[in-house]
């Protein structure tokens, strides 16, 4: 019986594709299954600012009437502007081992791309940073953080046989906590803070972090202009990443630096890890979800750095090492023994070489790819 490709219309279509990895990973135990509504929520634009500026198609596919493969396509047309490349995306590519659907999956899109105006195809990208990129090429027997990325070892061996190459890859790390803070580094810490007249801002709630949420990602926007495929956020972006993301937040594991004039320069925001916490709420807050989530928040044992971003003025000052050692002490007060980087660009030698002054190893790789749509 031949694949069938069915495109997404309706919301009752849409919550199958959201659902499709939860049986497709059953059982799988380094997989983190996202929550249910979170996804719907990124998917719809009637709830995600981000897809103002971009046009998007969602397939799904059938063998033997049985869903089998999913994919998602994306044009986003402020990358465009801001790079001046015609590259469409891909997304949310999950299949079974069989080569005819991941194929006809991807040819779809890429017709689809060719038809806009498109002439190349990158993935797996989403409709901003903020969603999972790159598909996991290293490291599959290593549980992911909640925010990183997880497939099937066969996925990349499908994308290769099929034309696509490597455009670039994310490294991640495994960090040993250390007993304790070397005496150099807190003292090259104190010397940065003085000599640039710097503070370091700890707050104690929430409410006392809300001030300089959206000053966190006007930073994000200018720090993170020149890195591969970002796409600076709007104002409403802005708005809906703030409500979403600083409101489960735990400031204790946040640090945000200021000058002497209050105005922020870099902050590192770091989470206690809810791998498990997620793989036990099995997609929703509810009934039990939400006291697992709470459960992970209380009593860790490894925290996941979500983000770091300084003020491209104060790059190369040593900002990063204020971040790093105050992020350490924590720990070690807390006891927790592990700390996971998410995915860095691996040509990002700066950060990476900040490694090296801990037990660290580079334990995962997510890879993003291309293929050309024209003749070249």
């Amino acid at each position: 019986m031949p694949i069938e490709l069915k495109e997404v219309k309706n919301l009752r279509n849409l919550k199958k594709f959201v659902k499709f990895p939860y049986k497709h990973y059953k059982n799988n135990k380094y997989w983190i299954p996202p929550l249910i509504s979170g996804e719907l929520n990124t998917l719809r634009p009637e709830k995600n600012p981000s897809l103002e500026h971009c046009d998007w198609k969602y397939m799904l596919a059938y063998k033997d009437g049985k869903l089998v493969g999913r994919i998602g396509g994306i044009i986003n047309h402020r990358f465009i502007e801001q790079w001046g490349k015609k590259y469409a995306r891909f997304c949310w590519f999950e299949f079974i081992d069989d080569d005819e659907v991941s194929e006809l999956l991807l040819q779809d899109i890429e017709q689809w791309a060719l038809s806009k105006g498109m002439e190349g195809l990158l993935g797996p990208m989403g409709f901003s940073t903020f969603e999972r990129q790159g598909m996991l090429y290293t490291g599959f027997d290593e549980i992911s953080t909640f925010a990183s990325t997880y497939n099937w070892e066969y996925y990349p061996k499908h994308l290769e046989r099929h034309g696509y190459r490597k455009e670039i890859d994310y490294v991640e790390y495994e960090v040993k906590v250390p007993e304790e803070i070397p005496e150099k580094a807190l003292k090259i810490r104190d010397l940065i803070m003085q000599r640039y007249k710097l503070t370091s801002i700890k707050a104690k709630s929430t409410k006392e972090l809300l001030p300089y949420a959206r000053q966190v990602f006007h930073i994000i926007n200018e720090a993170y202009k020149p890195l591969f495929g970002f796409v600076q956020l709007t104002d409403k972006q802005i708005d809906y990443f703030v409500k979403k993301y600083f409101s489960f937040i735990d400031p204790a594991y946040v640090t945000a630096v200021v000058d002497e004039n209050d105005r922020l320069l870099g902050f590192q925001i770091s989470i206690p890890s809810l791998s498990k916490a997620f793989q036990k709420a099995r997609g929703s807050l509810f009934p039990f979800g939400f006291y697992h989530l709470m459960r992970a928040m209380k009593n860790p044992n490894r925290v996941d750095i979500m983000l770091v971003a300084v003020h491209p003025e104060y790059q190369n000052k040593g900002i990063n090492s204020i971040f790093m050692t105050d992020l350490t002490e924590i720990c070690i007060k807390k006891g927790i023994e592990w700390a996971e980087s998410n995915g860095e660009l691996e040509e990002n030698i700066k950060v990476q070489n900040f490694w090296r002054y801990f037990d660290a190893r580079q334990h995962k790789r997510t890879r993003v790819f291309f293929k050309s749509l024209t003749r070249e």
